[in-house]
């Protein structure tokens, strides 16, 4: 059923918000015009939508950010503080209904990105971003059914599978009676199918019910460039109510790699910053494999497209910047998250702690004196990670990074950013090869300008992007400058990743969310320069420069498929063809030849792979 909502900022109290007066608005939805308020109301009011056999009406909310209390004709019914789970109120018997919400700014350290200025305050306007419905159900029904997926693999091969499945039955009078489980596969996935019952005994209220579906000849899920995406669909019937959910079977680990299905599996990522569907398919569209939502909550409709395109899924929690939090509140969230997304099979990484300290990089160059300062402001820097640990010891079945954040706080994954905050592009060979970097990288990246606007006032753009550091890393006052030396950047540090191996190197971020900003797209999803270099560099075989400055490069082949291959290398250096033969073996890197450049040269190179040919281009140039 949908609702006509109107809403209103107000001032936080205990009682039921009454402001002076209500304008309509979009639920869900982030209404522009309360941008910066502390708290917002909405109202809405219905008749009784119960027909027939309904006897229960209940009221759901998903991303009510970020702490929501719900009064139904008055009455004070339900409170909540996890915008990453839904919300769900039974109304009681009434002819009509009124529903007023109250929407809270957060009142913890969990507000995520939503209370840095990385997004402007018209993107975290408190309110109900992604779900507000009624639904009505007879007496007894299924609330809802959760299930996580579990597959082991022994000697390269599945030794079993199974999805262990949760479902919330809610009745009214005491209840005992058999549940049905059924497990089916979407579309033209062969077997693995299932069909169970198992007793609900219960008074009235509500009782959870807990089951194991084991899975014959299962079909695993896949990341897009490994293999298919194929999908169960879990279903739990009471009667005449069931209530299901998508599922997928696959195994995600990483202990010294990231494998997949028992199979490594070089993660090639970007950052969201502001989530849609739609970001999701230009990721892989640019040969990601696995996207990063930083330091918020997944909307389901993000996590249903990671499913569905084939790309992993690194979910962190909302907690970013300095500062304590409490580490039995993170539990509780990353509960709420496991809970929530845990059904999706492309979930493979969960994240806690967003960069702990200030930054500590920018303006600094690549000179020795500079990179003496690096090193003192990298050893000063501190932090104590014993409650980022505690939070991720309390998530299971999936692989979890307490520590997002810079050399020398000694992170679980690591964000730098040469030629940004740091240097140039080539300075980080100096920052891996001194600090250990290159394993899992959370972050790298280079900002730029989205716009003439953004060029010509700075006050139109916020905070989020730094114009200090823009001109520092000299990408230039005028828009196609910025975003020319943006893309050297940006394809430089992402080669020189995989170049060196990396298990997971993910690019801060795919899209900008304001007039300039690390996008490789406009804010509108509009493509800069760097959508294209990173395309091609996030090619799974591919040739790349060592270095792409004037001076002397080597030509290397970077190979992240699983079998061994014979490749036929080309490169055009100013109108001079080069063709040689190679054999590469699986995840193999290895180099072909080499050559020198010059500033202002033009670079084109080639590899082959069976009947599949991909072109790689460079601009050489001095500034990056």
């Amino acid at each position: 059923m949908s609702l006509e909502w109107r809403g209103a900022a107000v001032a936080p109290t205990d009682g039921m918000p009454e402001p002076d007066e209500w304008e309509a608005v979009t639920v869900p939805g982030r209404p522009s015009q309360f941008a910066g308020a502390d708290a917002v109301a909405y109202e809405t009011a219905f008749a009784d939508p119960r027909e027939g056999d309904d006897s229960h009406a209940v009221l759901r909310l998903h991303g009510a950010y970020a702490h929501t209390r719900v009064w139904c004709n008055g009455e004070r019914v339900a409170d909540h503080d996890a915008y990453v789970a839904p919300l769900r109120v039974r109304l009681p018997d009434a002819e009509e209904y009124r529903i007023v919400v109250e929407c809270r700014a957060p009142e913890d350290r969990f507000g995520g990105l939503h209370e840095t200025a990385m997004l402007p305050d018209e993107r975290c306007v408190p309110g109900i971003w992604w779900a507000a419905d009624v639904h009505t159900y007879p007496d007894p029904y299924v609330s809802a059914v959760r299930a996580r997926p579990r597959v082991t693999i022994e000697d390269g091969s599945v030794g079993s599978a199974a999805v262990d499945v949760t479902a919330d039955v809610v009745t009214s009078e005491a209840i005992d009676d058999r549940l049905t489980f059924s497990f089916r596969p979407e579309g033209n996935v062969g077997g693995g199918g299932a069909m169970d019952r198992t007793r609900v005994a219960t008074g009235s209220g509500q009782a959870t019910v807990q089951y194991t579906i084991d899975v014959r000849d299962p079909a695993l899920w896949w990341p897009h460039d490994r293999g298919a995406q194929p999908r169960y669909t879990v279903r739990a019937k009471l009667d005449g109510a069931t209530a299901s959910v998508t599922t997928g079977l696959r195994s995600v680990r990483y202990d010294d790699e990231l494998r997949v299905n028992g199979e490594y599996l070089p993660a090639r990522g970007v950052t969201l910053l502001d989530p849609t569907p739609e970001d999701v398919r230009r990721a892989a569209a640019a040969n990601a494999n696995l996207v990063r939502v930083r330091a918020q909550g997944v909307p389901p409709a993000v996590a249903d497209a990671c499913d569905e395109h084939g790309v992993l899924l690194w979910a962190d929690l909302p907690l970013s910047g300095p500062g304590e939090f409490d580490a039995d509140r993170g539990r509780e969230l990353a509960d709420h998250l496991l809970r929530s997304t845990g059904h999706h099979p492309s979930l493979a990484a969960v994240g806690v702690h967003d960069e702990p300290v200030e930054p500590y990089a920018n303006g600094l160059g690549s000179g020795l004196l500079d990179r003496l300062r690096f090193r003192f402001r990298a050893w000063r820097a501190s932090y104590d990670d014993a409650a980022a640990r505690t939070v991720a010891d309390a998530v299971d079945g999936v692989p979890t990074f307490p520590v997002m954040g810079p050399p020398g706080i000694d992170p679980d994954a690591v964000t730098l950013y040469p030629g940004w905050q740091y240097g140039a592009a080539a300075d980080c060979a100096w920052l891996c090869d001194h600090y250990g970097v290159g394993s899992v990288v959370a972050g790298f990246g280079a900002g730029s300008l989205g716009s003439d606007a953004s060029a010509e006032d700075r006050d139109a753009v916020p905070a989020a992007f730094d114009h200090t550091v823009h001109d520092d890393a000299h990408l230039g006052g005028d828009v196609a400058t910025s975003q020319a030396t943006q893309a050297r950047v940006v394809q430089a540090v992402a080669e020189q990743f995989r170049r060196r191996g990396s298990d997971v190197a993910i690019l801060d971020s795919l899209r900008d969310v304001t007039g300039a900003g690390t996008g490789i797209l406009r804010s509108n999803g509009t493509e800069k320069p760097a959508y294209g270099t990173l395309t091609d560099s996030y090619q799974p075989t591919q040739a790349v420069l060592t270095d792409p400055t004037p001076g002397k490069s080597d030509v290397c082949v970077v190979h992240d498929r699983p079998t061994e291959a014979t490749l036929t290398v080309e490169w055009d250096h100013n109108g001079e063809r080069t063709q040689v033969e190679q054999d590469i073996e699986a995840f193999g890197r290895v180099t072909v030849g080499s050559l020198t450049l010059a500033e202002g040269d033009e670079l084109t190179l080639a590899v082959a792979v069976g009947e599949d040919m991909v072109k790689n281009e460079y601009a050489i140039g001095h500034n990056i």
